[in-house]
């Protein structure tokens, strides 16, 4: 398992907003971020639920190596600092109550 990694949704509106943002950082920081899909795949979507204690939606961004997640469409600099191991400045929320979690 790759040390930084997204959980997302296919045909998740808040996913594709992070796209070009994911590549840009496996460009800039010279890593790769695995993909797990998990509205269509259930093996991937059981490993969310065991990592996932807080978000509960999708994209869910998590850094193995130093435990730290990363919940929904976040910026930049906020992506970066997850992917480096840095402090967020994003604050943190759930998704219990939109559409981040209805599925699709």
């Amino acid at each position: 398992m790759s040390k930084l990694i997204k959980f997302y949704g296919e045909g998740c509106h808040f996913c594709e907003m992070m796209k070009p943002l994911d590549e840009r950082l496996e460009k800039d920081l010279g890593v790769k971020l695995e993909r797990l899909e998990v509205w269509d795949n259930q093996d991937n979507a059981s490993q969310l639920s065991k990592v996932d204690t807080t978000c509960g939606g999708v994209p869910f961004y998590l850094n193995s190596e130093t435990g730290k997640s990363l919940c929904g469409a976040a910026n930049y600099e906020t992506l970066k600092s997850w992917a480096q191991g840095e402090k967020s400045t994003q604050p943190s929320h759930n998704h219990n109550d939109d559409e981040h979690n209805m599925g699709h």
